[in-house]
């Protein structure tokens, strides 16, 4: 296992941030980035699939469900200042990508394959 780069983004609103969230307290998993718009602000600022969302706005998201990440992030206004980690392997690559497949199922993935149908889940 890599180690664990964090970094900190502030991205002026108004939204749309340009970027989905996938997990959080409900799903069992840590909330994390699983999609980005091509040229929004989230990838302006350098946000990256796959990262984790550690603070929204000050406040940490280890307890957070899906749905209040998402309320927190709606409250921000026109600032959003995210706290993100990114798991790194050796080549200084994020470690696992998140993709969806066709039925609309999002999954963890390496090199382009799913590693169990367990981590399938549906978007939020």
């Amino acid at each position: 296992m890599g180690d664990m780069e964090s970094y900190k983004v502030m991205l002026n609103g108004p939204a749309p941030w340009g970027f989905r969230l996938q997990g959080g307290k409900d799903f069992s998993m840590p909330l994390s980035i699983s999609r980005l718009t091509p040229g929004g602000k989230a990838a302006q600022a350098g946000v990256g699939v796959g990262d984790w969302v550690l603070y929204i706005d000050g406040e940490s998201t280890s307890s957070m469900t899906h749905i209040e990440a998402q309320n927190r992030i709606r409250a921000c206004g026109d600032r959003l200042c995210l706290t993100l980690s990114r798991a790194q392997n050796h080549l200084g690559k994020p470690q696992k990508i998140c993709q969806t497949n066709l039925e609309g199922k999002t999954f963890y993935s390496k090199k382009d394959k799913p590693l169990c149908k367990s981590h399938a889940f549906s978007h939020v």
